[in-house]
């Protein structure tokens, strides 16, 4: 079965991914809207409905008007803004999230996917909180390091352009703590409050690595870093594109220093647990274009539309 798909917003970081990823399956049928249609809402309505599957790469504002434009009861709209990830009414694009999720995703006309940053956050969160080893009210705190990709390409043109001396050394942002992905990170682990959170930019083009630190004898039920392994593997228990690495393991380790960009090209997230038994990081690392936008946008396709879940994608 051959399946329309149009990405309204094709013209942006997560929209080009998208069409390097869908470019030449035989299953999919690209719809293309005419370059000086773009912003057209009647033009963009004729697409949205003819699709089976629309992309939405594009503004939160943006979004939500486009998903206004659809009538079609038949289309599913996979979003890829902040809009909806949160809302009630559309599946959270993580099929790995908890048991029954897949069906939700594959079930549902509104996908919202994950943010980059939520979705390495709470691949190694939930797990914890879902166990009732991590109580809903610990006090969380993490951080990021990710490549420059995930600022669009106005970001992506300013590291590129070499001219800036500033931009050869990491940058923390967002310290006001209010990081768009927060809601989604506290709804979607089970936490009770949002983690106090720090995104730091590096100069590298994609990559990315949430650190959570941890006290094991604050939490709910004292447990070992070897244990928390353990829960890890028994909750990605078959899952394709999450990968549980063995506590305290050289390999885990590049010369003795992690790798952020260890899964690039991949759209698999890389679960790690360093530490000792009174003090443990817990970490996950991915591709912000992968798994953490583009990869995990046709992944839930796949779901969706029942075809072969890794169809295009690299583990």
């Amino acid at each position: 079965m051959v399946f329309k798909v149009f990405v309204d917003g094709q013209e942006g970081t997560t929209g080009l991914r998208l069409l390097d990823y869908l470019s030449g399956r035989p299953d999919v049928e690209l719809l293309r809207i005419a370059e000086d249609k773009r912003k057209d809402p009647a033009e963009r309505a004729r697409f949205l409905n003819a699709a089976d599957v629309a992309f939405l790469c594009l503004p939160d504002v943006a979004s939500r008007e486009a998903v206004s434009l659809v009538t079609n009861p038949d289309t599913c709209i996979i979003d890829a803004s902040t809009a909806f990830r949160t809302s009630d009414d559309w599946a959270y694009g993580l099929p790995e999230l908890t048991r029954g999720q897949r069906d939700k995703v594959r079930q549902s006309k509104r996908i919202a996917v994950p943010g980059c940053h939520a979705s390495a956050f709470i691949t190694a969160v939930r797990p914890l909180v879902e166990a009732g080893v991590m109580q809903a009210d610990y006090p969380v705190s993490a951080f990021s390091l990710t490549g420059y990709s995930g600022g669009g390409k106005k970001m992506i043109a300013e590291y590129e352009a070499g001219d800036n001396p500033k931009l050869t050394s990491p940058r923390p942002y967002a310290l006001g703590l209010t990081h768009k992905h927060l809601p989604e990170m506290r709804v979607q682990t089970g936490l009770a409050q949002a983690p106090v959170f720090t995104p730091v930019v590096g100069n590298f083009l994609k990559g990315l690595a949430v650190t959570v630190p941890v006290y094991p004898d604050r939490l709910a039920r004292k447990v070992s870093p070897e244990q928390i392994v353990e829960i890890y593997r028994q909750h990605y228990e078959g899952e394709q594109f999450v990968r549980v690495l063995p506590f305290d393991a050289d390999s885990n380790l590049d010369a003795g220093a992690f790798d952020v960009q260890g899964c690039n090209d991949t759209n698999r997230v890389d679960l790690f647990v360093f530490g000792t038994p009174e003090h443990v990081v817990l970490m996950a690392r991915l591709d912000n274009l992968g798994k953490g936008a583009a990869g995990a946008a046709v992944q839930c396709m796949n779901v969706h539309v029942r075809a072969d879940e890794a169809t295009g994608l690299t583990a």
